[in-house]
């Protein structure tokens, strides 16, 4: 076990909080966790918000106006990271270190064959792999599914591909107001993880089983407090 994980371990047998307070301290964090949820997981404790130190939480302006930093770094994290991101984690966003990608990969898509041919999910990921990357609306569009009601069930799909490991999070694109300046939560620009880190990095020599079993034993060793349910809905 690492040295971080060593003191991320002691910190919790103390009950104090393991504090992050800027962009690459978040990184590192990733990279020596290995899956680290973005928002609220389940486990107490276990997400890249909690851990933010209190300077470096969600404010609120009396303008309105609002500063996040953990928000703000996240696009710097994904493509500076070495880390992949996406909705990973009961269908909530996360990242995964790139150490641990291929395990990861592994087991979620042994979990979820491919899409069959003719079906939805394959026409979004041929869309994709066209396009290279597009931003969710614009892969809406692309597929058709522009009437009422269709943004849900659109993100519905988009949802269970990125759990199965068929999409991942490029990077984040920012509308800008009339002096240039980018504002709001911004869209996730999606594409599949061969187009952005090349079929070699999702290779892996364990077979499925032994890569769950694997995850389980980090994480395991990482959240001693944590029940075996709440491991097997990290990595499910």
């Amino acid at each position: 076990m690492s040295a971080f994980a060593d003191y991320f371990l002691r910190n919790q047998e103390k009950e104090q909080r393991y504090e992050i307070h800027s962009c690459p301290e978040l990184i590192e964090c990733i990279q020596q966790v290995g899956f680290l949820p973005l928002l609220e997981s389940g486990i107490e404790g276990f997400c890249a918000e909690s851990m933010m130190a209190e300077e470096c939480r969600f404010t609120e302006f009396p303008d309105g106006s609002w500063e996040w930093p953990l928000w703000q770094w996240k696009g710097p994290v994904v493509t500076e990271g070495n880390c992949v991101y996406g909705k990973f984690f009961s269908g909530k966003a996360g990242f995964v270190s790139r150490e641990w990608w291929p395990d990861f990969y592994n087991w979620r898509r042994s979990q979820s064959p491919r899409p069959e041919e003719g079906t939805i999910e394959e026409a979004i990921l041929m869309t994709l792999r066209e396009n290279g990357s597009m931003i969710t609306r614009e892969l809406r569009a692309a597929c058709g599914f522009t009437g009422p009601k269709m943004r849900g069930k659109f993100d519905a799909y988009i949802k269970r591909l990125q759990m199965a490991c068929y999409i991942v999070t490029e990077n984040f694109v920012y509308p800008t107001d009339k002096h240039g300046h980018e504002y709001g939560f911004g869209w996730s620009l999606l594409t599949t993880p061969e187009l952005l880190l090349g079929k070699d990095a999702s290779l892996c020599h364990h077979t499925p089983e032994e890569s769950y079993l694997r995850m389980t034993e980090h994480l395991m060793r990482l959240l001693p407090d944590a029940t075996e349910k709440q491991i097997k809905k990290i990595l499910r």
